[in-house]
């Protein structure tokens, strides 16, 4: 009347997808002295690249609309590949889904809001690893203190980047 499932059907039934452990998410934010106007293209694929030392994305299609894709290579020598997921510039939202060749995978979500006399941006990762060197990354990566640092260094360069371009601005109209 009762038969012995087979040792392979048990363990598949233990090792589910609703056992995995849930994606790792930090966010946080920081104020520039600018509007949305111009903090929000910050956060493009060719916006980073006036802040962002070593950013240098190789465009595979579009620019900055929903499905453009971009490859960067990191400090490491990994090939990351960005797909906009999402991108709404009157409402300050970008969003990225990244893949980060045998190391991890998963989102990447810019906020921007304006605020009296300037913008808050918030930065949101959420990623998985997927070998045992990227959860490894994942993990130190997203670690609170080392986050936030990130942010903060974020916070510094794109206010540079900002008052340079405004300097560069106010020159082209003498």
């Amino acid at each position: 009347m009762y038969q012995t499932l087979p040792a392979a059907v048990i363990l598949l039934a233990l090792w589910s997808p609703a056992m995995s452990a849930p994606p790792a998410t930090q966010v946080r934010s920081f104020r520039l002295d600018a509007p949305l106007a111009r903090v929000f293209p910050l956060f493009t694929a060719e916006g980073e690249r006036g802040w962002a030392p070593g950013w240098e994305p190789i465009i595979l299609s579009g620019a900055v609309e929903r499905g453009s894709a971009f490859a960067t290579r990191s400090h490491s020598g990994i090939e990351t590949t960005w797909i906009v997921a999402d991108y709404r510039p009157t409402e300050g939202r970008v969003s990225y889904a990244r893949l980060a060749q045998d190391s991890n995978i998963g989102l990447v979500d810019v906020t921007c809001t304006s605020a009296e006399g300037g913008t808050v941006v918030t930065v949101r990762y959420t990623l998985t690893g997927v070998s045992e060197e990227g959860r490894a990354f994942v993990q130190e990566f997203l670690e609170p203190e080392r986050y936030s640092r990130m942010i903060e260094e974020w916070r510094v360069m794109t206010s540079k980047a900002l008052v340079s371009s405004s300097s560069q601005n106010d020159a082209n109209d003498q």
